[in-house]
């Protein structure tokens, strides 16, 4: 069950931003003894990787804090984050899901679940921010955009750490940040419909 909370909260996190929690995974197997990473998955921890990784994460934090530019990446995102979300799921679970030498045993075996879950959770985690985002620059006439991305960048590496060493308390954060979430959207829908 704690894998799960775990693969979650990673995932989660993979939708607000794509390279932190597989930044954190990547560091915490390597510096970590108790982060073991699969067999699978070990190639998080090679330092080429981990240099591209935090390439990609410093530019995605400049992009997504300037307005307009901010939108363009998250449709440009809108595969990355998914796919980190499966890895990062993948990852945080557990799974043995990369040791497969014959593609089609991949579909025949249930290697591909925790992907696919990894890969739903982050998208469904994009999709809100992607829509909430445009709302909240036209509210605010993008003034909301570098502290709103500042938040989803801080609740990232909170999520990716919670889900890491306390996966429960990371599940209710994420709960958390659901919540919050359709509270944002909720009112920049009232702000709008009281300009109109």
């Amino acid at each position: 069950m704690l894998e799960v909370l775990t693969g979650s909260g990673l995932a989660v996190a993979a939708g607000l931003n794509a390279y932190i929690p597989l930044l954190i995974l990547g560091l915490a197997g390597r510096v970590f003894t108790f982060v073991e990473l699969p067999a699978a998955w070990v190639w998080l921890e090679n330092p080429w990787v981990l240099g591209v990784l935090g390439l990609l994460l410093i530019v995605e934090i400049v992009a997504d804090k300037v307005p307009v530019v901010d939108s363009i990446n998250d449709w440009i995102q809108s595969v990355v984050r998914p796919a980190a979300g499966g890895i990062a799921f993948g990852t945080g679970a557990a799974s043995e899901t990369a040791v497969v030498t014959d593609p089609a045993a991949f579909f025949t075996s249930n290697a591909w679940v925790p992907v696919a879950i990894g890969v739903v959770l982050a998208f469904a985690t994009h999709t809100a921010k992607m829509l909430a985002r445009p709302a909240l620059n036209a509210a605010t006439a993008g003034m909301a955009a570098p502290v709103v991305s500042a938040a989803e960048d801080v609740s990232s590496v909170l999520l990716s750490f919670m889900a890491l060493l306390v996966p429960v308390v990371g599940f209710i954060v994420l709960i958390g940040l659901v919540a919050l979430v359709v509270l944002r959207i909720r009112r920049s829908r009232r702000a709008r419909l009281a300009r109109q």
